[in-house]
């Protein structure tokens, strides 16, 4: 019997849930404060997590970064439950490390259909990101580059895990301290460019020419190996068109 953990403040929503959970024959456990949210995980060992972003005493981002960084419930699913719709909040979400996004109002049957599916699927989490010669464990929290172990701080893993996991898209400066440092952060966009510079020191051979962590001018970064192999090469002077 699966156990499914629900961490929500709203209470008519909160035994909604429960109700249709154990009627479906899942085991149920649950909390309306997200200040014990990582303690209860740690009793409860769920095999799967509901959780609100919105609560009262606490943000269900740093709730689902927290699971995440502890090695004995990183593999765990969690599907958010909120009322935030916008695509910026869909994507820091499933940056946070989430496994599926609800928006509220919701279908409670679809919920329950997206809880077996990521029951189903989890009998192979992806526990180690590779690109190249960067295999980054999100279990263990380890880096190894060209098979050799490279130390990282936890806000630069962080960073990488979020880019790597969302490779080819450009996030701006302003989504990437949402998603690593949390919304309720005080620092500003420079402290993106500095952290970016640091992982390039460690993972690039060139940092003024990277191949790995790329500059969007104007914009922000991208974690995008192939954007070399697929830029254009003409000899100079040669915009490659032919004249007639």
């Amino acid at each position: 019997m699966a156990k499914i953990l629900l961490i929500e403040d709203d209470t008519d929503l909160f035994s909604l849930l429960q109700y249709n959970l154990e009627r479906d024959g899942f085991a149920f456990a649950g909390t309306h404060s997200g200040s014990t949210a990582l303690q209860i995980c740690r009793q409860v060992r769920p095999d799967l997590v509901l959780l609100d972003i919105m609560l009262p005493d606490s943000d269900g981002l740093d709730i689902c970064r927290g699971i995440r960084s502890d090695s004995d419930l990183a593999a765990v699913p969690i599907i958010f439950l909120t009322a935030r719709a916008a695509e910026a909040d869909r994507i820091e979400g499933l940056g946070a490390g989430a496994n599926d996004y609800v928006v509220k109002p919701f279908s409670v049957r679809e919920l329950i259909a997206r809880i077996r599916l990521q029951l189903r699927d989890r009998a192979e989490p992806i526990r180690v990101l590779q690109s190249g010669d960067i295999e980054l464990d999100r279990v263990g929290r380890q880096l190894r580059f060209k098979g050799v172990p490279l130390s990282l701080t936890t806000t630069e893993f962080r960073l990488l895990e979020f880019l790597m996991t969302q490779q080819g898209v450009v996030f701006s400066r302003e989504q990437l301290l949402d998603a690593v440092w949390g919304q309720n952060h005080a620092l500003t966009d420079r402290a993106v460019d500095v952290y970016v510079m640091r992982l390039r020191e460690k993972l690039e051979g060139d940092r003024q020419n990277p191949v790995l962590i790329h500059s969007v001018r104007g914009f922000g970064y991208t974690f995008d190996p192939r954007r070399n192999e697929l830029r254009p090469r003409f000899p100079a002077g040669n915009l490659g068109f032919r004249q007639s």
